[in-house]
């Protein structure tokens, strides 16, 4: 063991530290069968518990999780397929359990293997947000109210605008002309761009960058994502067209990146 490089140890230790995770999966899966069989017992230890610390090294609070998840998917059995078989780890199915329903189950399991763990949480909060904000306007429609979105703004912006209204002018329209106005900009200066930009590699040009930040701030595209965005995503795949046109470009965070690229990946599966 002395005579190997670094690197070659190094990759054995990944390697081998993939295939104990891969098996601790397995591992895990098994444990409600054994629970319900009671096959701890059967082979002298003192529960389940026991048996899966000195067996697969694993602690109370894995078996507890596992057993736990075993039940919370007996209504949805494309997860449940997935706890018992050991597909994906017990920590991404534990974070869709609380999101996990007989109609979202199919989706659920498509996305917890092809994202990474904080992927799916960001995806599990999405689907939460899209639950909250259906129900806040049921509500606001029942009671024929409106959804205001709070922001706050500069005291000197406010007196300005204060002062305008006094005077009688309507601040609603001339927010909706300024931010007209604004759209109309970014729209033309996206449309000179795409007219005078040749084809180009996969570096995004300063110029495209720049006004995807005019548009889009230095958050994360998606709604209800208060992240920094820090990867520009193609929405028309770059390898079909070869080019950045900015009206198929969105700044998204990470997380939001991985979970865009994942939906292309389902969708270039099914068109196999």
């Amino acid at each position: 063991m002395e005579n190997i490089s670094d690197s070659e140890l190094w990759s054995r230790i990944v390697m081998f530290g993939e295939a104990a995770r891969k098996w601790r999966q397995k591992f895990l899966g098994l444990l409600p069968e054994v629970a319900r069989r009671e096959l701890w017992r059967v082979h002298g230890f003192e529960s389940v518990f026991v048996f899966a610390f000195k067996v697969g090294g694993v602690s109370e609070k894995q078996v507890r999780m596992v057993l736990g998840l075993e039940q919370r998917f007996i209504e949805t059995p494309r997860l449940h397929n997935l706890l018992v078989k050991g597909v994906v780890s017990v920590n991404k199915l534990a974070r869709v359990a609380s999101v996990a329903t007989v109609e979202n189950q199919e989706m659920l399991a498509n996305q917890v293997q092809l994202l990474s763990q904080s992927a799916v949480e960001t995806f599990v909060r999405d689907v939460r947000s899209e639950s909250t904000v259906l129900r806040a306007q049921k509500v606001a429609l029942e009671n024929n109210s409106h959804i205001v979105q709070e922001f706050e703004l500069a005291p000197e912006l406010v007196e300005r605008l204060n002062n305008l209204k006094r005077k009688g002018v309507d601040v609603s329209e001339l927010l909706t002309e300024f931010l007209d106005k604004r759209e109309d900009e970014i729209a033309q200066v996206k449309t000179d761009l795409v007219e005078t930009s040749a084809p180009s590699g996969r570096y995004i040009p300063a110029r495209i960058k720049r006004i995807i930040a005019r548009e889009y701030g230095t958050k994360c595209a998606i709604p209800h994502c208060s992240k920094p965005s820090n990867e520009i995503h193609h929405t028309a795949r770059y390898s079909m067209i070869r080019n950045h046109n900015p009206n198929f470009l969105a700044p998204l965070c990470r997380q939001h990146h991985e979970i865009a690229h994942s939906v292309d990946v389902k969708y270039q599966e099914c068109r196999k």
